[in-house]
């Protein structure tokens, strides 16, 4: 396991082998396995093993490694549409405090995740100064 973990965390836990998982990949940096509360059948979890609350929170080379295997278990699969969902803190809807990435099968429109995209009219004077602003940042 990687050397940045957290013994009160469940995803650490199951990463150590603590608790046990229905374990898909086990690599240096990336662990996966299936949900025990599956929105639909083949709902997985990828984590890294580096422990961070947040997706800011975990070296670049951990999260390249993570999206390759999300990409793989899709494809393994065999799912037509899915959705990959990661979540970051408890206003989004995150809660287990440990970077995760959601693999989500889509079979039917009733199983699966069910979203709504409440949308906002953008203000393009205030759109235009932020791009400018977070830009400069990048």
């Amino acid at each position: 396991m990687a050397a940045h973990s957290d013994s009160s965390c469940i995803f650490c836990k199951i990463i150590k082998g603590d608790i046990p998982s229905f374990k898909l990949v086990d690599t240096d940096k990336t662990f996966a396995f299936l949900d025990i509360g599956p929105l639909a059948k083949g709902h997985a979890l990828v984590i890294p093993k580096y422990h961070g609350e947040k997706l800011t929170d975990i070296p670049d080379d951990h999260l390249s490694e993570v999206l390759k295997y999300c990409k793989a278990i899709a494809k393994a699969s065999e799912f037509k549409e899915y959705n990959i969902l990661q979540n970051n803190g408890a206003l989004a809807h995150q809660v287990v405090p440990h970077v995760h990435f959601h693999v989500i099968p889509k079979n039917t429109e009733e199983d699966g995740l069910q979203i709504g995209w409440p949308t906002q009219k953008a203000n393009m004077d205030e759109l235009k100064k932020y791009h400018e602003e977070l830009k400069g940042k990048l």
